[in-house]
């Protein structure tokens, strides 16, 4: 576990996984204050070596905020909190994050955000999709998310954003498993 105030990763750290909730309260913008964490700069720099980086939601906003991924997470379309579980398309199932989805090119995972409306400038939306990096599209887009995005990688592949919660669809106790592929293809991975 790091803290915020941490200025190093330990040692040997293979995943970073910035989860969700409310970081600093979201007071000015969501991940906003959290991207000038000190550690940040080690995770930074663990992306840059190659370390794999999982954003869940708040955490998704964080790496924009720290343009570890393009684009911004703005407030849903309708202006409410969404909360619900949500299908989901596999858009690139040849990722660390997504291996294990090969087979299954759909899965349903829980939203809980206010700030989940994906947005990026045309050329930036036509990069991610000609280089494959947009990862999961909402079937049914709940927020307003430009081009119905739900799950973005970075250009090497081993940064991940995604506003969905794969952790509370990861175990048959949850009601729901959706989710565990992300987990799953992870420890593959690393």
């Amino acid at each position: 576990m790091v803290w915020h105030k941490d200025h190093d990763l330990p040692e040997g750290t293979d995943l970073v996984v910035l989860p969700g909730g409310f970081s600093y309260g979201d007071y000015l913008r969501s991940g906003a204050m959290a991207a000038k964490s000190p550690v940040m700069r080690a995770i930074a720099a663990h992306a840059e070596r190659g370390g794999y980086v999982l954003g869940i939601c708040n955490g998704f906003q964080v790496l924009t905020e720290t343009r570890l991924l393009p684009g911004a997470l703005l407030r849903n379309g309708g202006l409410k909190f969404s909360c619900k579980d949500v299908p989901l398309t596999i858009v690139n199932g040849n990722t660390p994050f997504t291996r294990a989805y090969r087979v299954t090119r759909d899965t349903e995972i829980p939203i809980a955000h206010g700030d989940g409306r994906f947005f990026a400038d045309d050329e930036t939306l036509d990069r991610l999709e000609g280089e494959g990096r947009v990862v999961f599209r909402y079937r049914d887009n709940p927020n307003g998310s430009l081009r119905d995005i739900a799950g973005i990688i970075n250009e090497r592949g081993n940064v991940m954003g995604m506003m969905p919660h794969p952790e509370r669809a990861s175990d048959e106790r949850l009601g729901r498993t959706g989710g565990v592929g992300v987990f799953q293809s992870l420890m593959e991975a690393a």
